[in-house]
């Protein structure tokens, strides 16, 4: 058997992480090839503020303007902070006159439209403009190029610009998630894009694949794997299947977490007996450091985005809490006050704003606290809500929720009022995170 720790973890951190202190014995196989599952995506509620826009179907000669524009709608309406206008047999392209006035009439502030044409060789050109109507002017305009299968891509970059150009926020719809796929005895380490549209399997395993982290460009993937009979950290480069033992000491080797520039990785190591917090290189060079020595049980790091502190769980004060830490040393400073047991912390992009799983009333509840207020909010209603990760540009957050007795991929937009819910039909889905930007 692995060793475990000589103190056992909290009874609900434990049920999070019994999976990494088993005995497991099989190979894991490194593949990269698409999955096929069958999504579900079910959207509730509507953001404080929402835009009025129509988005046209693409003049083309074929099917994929209304595809397009179907992608479009999909994302923005994902958000809840849009409302869609039918813009039903517009009939436009992208070089149509826009009437303002008679689209103000049907009550949209903003008109997307555009035109698709194929060229000799069997590329795609597709232009789109955004046409502000209440001042009746162009907002933005751009072109792309893809293949047939690059369209959908396409689809996400114009979303993305819809969204920058009337919020003033970056768009993520162009970005990819991770998470992990159970089906039956197999467990899939999946990577999709930001919709959970084409998945691809980046890892298949007979054996549990858990907390898996993005390197800051989008390149890499952390994770832990028992392949070996331990659970040990790996770093996946995606575009290769290629992949490193980073963490492989003694006892177990949990929960990375990358630094900012993407050079060091924090991890959780029993190699000393009790769970503690450890920096090592993410090249799997040998370079470790030793960042806590505490009485307790300290897991779950991550990095703040200046990169010069970690925040982890820690039971040093009896239950788990979220404490922050400097890298340079020091004692850690508890963050967490409400309720007797909060984890799983997760760092906004800004910084300002810590998700963390917070037992309240014996469920298991997606919480957000900002720090310079202390001032704490609930934003999920389920019994057992699991692994919050940002968007990149901290509107939104994934985790992971039980719908039916099986694990789903949720969202919910950071202000709480907007949730949606992707059900995969043939499988659980465990520990979502959200990519980087990476452009």
């Amino acid at each position: 058997m692995t060793p475990a720790p000589s103190r056992p973890f909290p009874a609900g951190l434990a049920r999070a992480y019994g999976a990494l202190f088993a005995l497991l014995t099989a190979a894991a196989l490194l593949v990269w090839q698409p999955a096929h599952a069958q999504l579900r995506v079910d959207i509730s509620g509507t953001g404080a503020t929402q835009y009025p826009v129509a988005i046209a179907d693409f003049a083309v000669d074929d099917v994929h303007g209304r595809a397009i524009a179907e992608v479009i709608r999909a994302d923005l309406t994902r958000t809840g902070q849009f409302r869609l206008i039918s813009a039903a047999g517009s009939g436009l392209n992208v070089d149509s006159p826009v009437a303002y006035d008679d689209w103000r009439t049907k009550g949209a502030d903003f008109l997307a439209y555009g035109s698709i044409t194929r060229g000799a060789d069997g590329r795609y050109d597709v232009r789109y403009r955004l046409a502000d109507t209440v001042k009746k002017g162009q907002l933005d305009g751009v072109a792309f190029s893809g293949s047939e299968q690059e369209l959908r891509r396409v689809a996400h970059q114009i979303a993305d610009r819809i969204y920058e150009k009337i919020t003033g926020v970056r768009g993520v719809f162009s970005t990819r998630i991770a998470y992990v796929l159970k089906r039956g005895n197999t467990y899939e380490l999946q990577v999709a894009d930001a919709d959970g549209q084409n998945p691809q399997v980046a890892l298949r395993s007979r054996e549990p694949v858990i907390s898996p982290a993005w390197s800051p460009d989008g390149s890499k993937l952390a994770y832990v794997s028992f392949e070996s009979g331990k659970p040990v950290v790996y770093v996946h480069t995606l575009a290769t299947s290629a992949r490193i033992p980073v963490a492989n000491f003694k006892g177990n080797n949990s929960a990375p977490a990358w630094s900012p520039d993407g050079s060091k990785l924090a991890v959780a190591l029993t190699r000393d007996g009790l769970s503690q917090i450890y920096i090592v290189g993410a090249d799997g060079s040998s370079n470790m450091r030793r960042l806590t020595r505490s009485p307790g049980i300290d897991t779950e790091p991550i990095f703040t985005p200046d990169g010069r502190s970690i925040i982890f769980t820690s039971d040093r004060s009896g239950g788990p809490q979220i404490y922050q830490t400097s890298l340079d040393g020091g004692d850690a400073r508890r963050l967490t006050f409400n309720g007797s047991y909060n984890i799983s912390p997760r760092i906004s992009p800004d910084g300002s704003t810590l998700l963390y799983v917070a037992r309240r009333d014996g469920a298991f509840r997606i919480a957000s606290l900002q720090l310079a207020t202390g001032n704490e909010t609930l934003l999920t209603d389920g019994r057992d809500d699991q692994a919050p990760s940002f968007a990149p540009n901290g509107m939104q957050i994934l985790y992971a929720a039980v719908q039916n007795g099986r694990s789903v991929l949720a969202g919910v937009s950071s202000d709480g009022r907007v949730r949606q819910t992707l059900s995969v039909l043939n499988g659980e889905i465990r520990e979502p995170t959200w990519g980087p930007f990476t452009r």
